[in-house]
């Protein structure tokens, strides 16, 4: 049986579109600057995800919400620039690990550094309430993931 939800209060709803509108902000901006480097935002975002190292295509889909056929279009336009490099996983050579090059790397970091939708929100509070922020969003996200 499915848990009847409380209904949204007034502060809820604000949050809730606050955080609408942020997200907005940051998708906006962040193709922006993917685009200005000749990139879509798929292929950024992979190469953002490489950040953490490599990665089956597999989990990259899944991490991404979208179909695998989709992912190897994006990693093959990677791999022509020289962004990415597709390699047998040493721990079961059927599945390509795909990494970011030293070039991948460069240009992740290039455009990160480019976005100054955080650094100008941010700005505007004093680094105690940075922190406070970056903790409560911690226990929403950790919070979520947990299904509670």
């Amino acid at each position: 049986m499915e848990k009847q939800q409380p209904p949204a209060d007034a502060i809820t709803r604000e949050v809730v579109d606050l955080m609408a509108s942020l997200v907005a902000l940051f998708h906006r901006e962040y193709e922006e600057a993917a685009a200005a480097r000749s990139l879509t935002g798929a292929q950024a975002k992979v190469l953002g995800l490489l950040r953490r190292g490599p990665m089956p295509m597999r989990h990259i889909a899944q991490t991404l919400a979208c179909e695998p056929s989709n992912i190897t279009g994006i990693v093959d336009r990677l791999e022509s620039r020289g962004f990415v490099t597709r390699e047998a996983d040493p721990l079961d050579r059927r599945v390509k690990l795909v990494a970011a090059t030293e070039a991948g790397g460069l240009a992740t970091d290039e455009l990160r550094e480019s976005l100054n939708f955080a650094r100008e929100p941010l700005a505007a509070l004093a680094e105690d309430e940075r922190r406070q922020l970056r903790d409560l969003l911690r226990r929403m996200v950790e919070g979520a993931d947990t299904g509670s």
